[in-house]
């Protein structure tokens, strides 16, 4: 495959104060893509994205990824709509299951993480691309909703995961699926696999894209390089570099990458 598109995570155990310089430097080195986490219990995702799209003018955001149990799905189908319109082509937002203690920790946590996800999915990309939403799933009840204000340029769906089943679901359900930096090498070639098998069975056009986050000592260039190199081989076709928990700090990244 051609060069990937390549990215930094600002990891939230950064304070969130920290956000506006490490957005200067990735729009100042010509970075593609930021991502922010939305884990709990630290910096709300779309409130972190919403500063970093307004802080710069060029830079792509991504959240990887929104844990369906925490909200509504017209509520989230209604902010992601508000940013795409405010920010075209620059907003990437990704849906998943969250983590089930902490999901159980807000009452969130559902019997089917799985069938939840699926309906929630299939709501919010609805509601995206203007259509009225009815239905009555075990965990999604709509009656009639509609977004006054969809998106003119609807930005892509990427659900989140490492399981088949969940990568199997963005291929159904979503434009492409986000793994994290769980997954080797191996991994992202499995799940290029699983997610085009599906989307093919699916029977919807197109080709899905495969995000990885990828772990790496901010301090080491050559390994900022070749892991991007590894996975793109792998079927990656967006790489984005974090920090290690000792070293989050994305600015050393920003240079390797630059």
């Amino acid at each position: 495959m051609g060069n990937p598109t390549t990215g930094v995570v600002f990891r939230p155990q950064e304070p969130p104060e920290r956000l506006r310089a490490v957005v200067a430097a990735a729009e100042s080195a010509g970075i593609a893509e930021l991502w922010l986490w939305e884990d709990c219990f630290l910096e709300g995702g779309l409130t972190s994205a919403t500063a970093a799209l307004a802080w710069s003018d060029r830079l792509r955001v991504g959240v990887g990824l929104l844990p369906v149990p925490l909200r509504n799905p017209a509520l989230t189908a209604m902010e992601i709509a508000t940013l795409a319109r405010l920010f075209p082509g620059r907003f990437m937002p990704t849906l998943g299951h969250g983590v089930s203690d902490w999901m159980g920790q807000v009452g969130g946590r559902v019997r089917s993480p799985m069938t939840l996800l699926a309906e929630y999915a299939g709501a919010v990309r609805d509601l995206l691309h203007g259509e009225t939403v009815r239905t009555a799933g075990t965990y999604i009840q709509l009656e009639d909703v509609a977004l006054d204000w969809p998106p003119r340029e609807v930005p892509p769906l990427l659900i989140g995961g490492r399981g088949p089943r969940t990568i199997r679901c963005a291929g159904e359900l979503a434009d492409g699926v986000l793994l994290d930096a769980v997954v080797d090498v191996a991994g992202v070639r499995a799940a290029r696999a699983t997610v085009d098998e599906a989307r093919r069975a699916a029977g919807r056009p197109g080709r899905s894209t495969v995000v990885v986050f990828v772990e790496v000592d901010p301090r080491s260039a050559d390994q900022v390089r070749d892991s991007v190199e590894e996975f793109a081989a792998a079927g990656a076709d967006t790489v984005i570099l974090q920090g290690t928990e000792e070293h989050p700090e994305p600015e050393a990244i920003i240079t390797a990458l630059s």
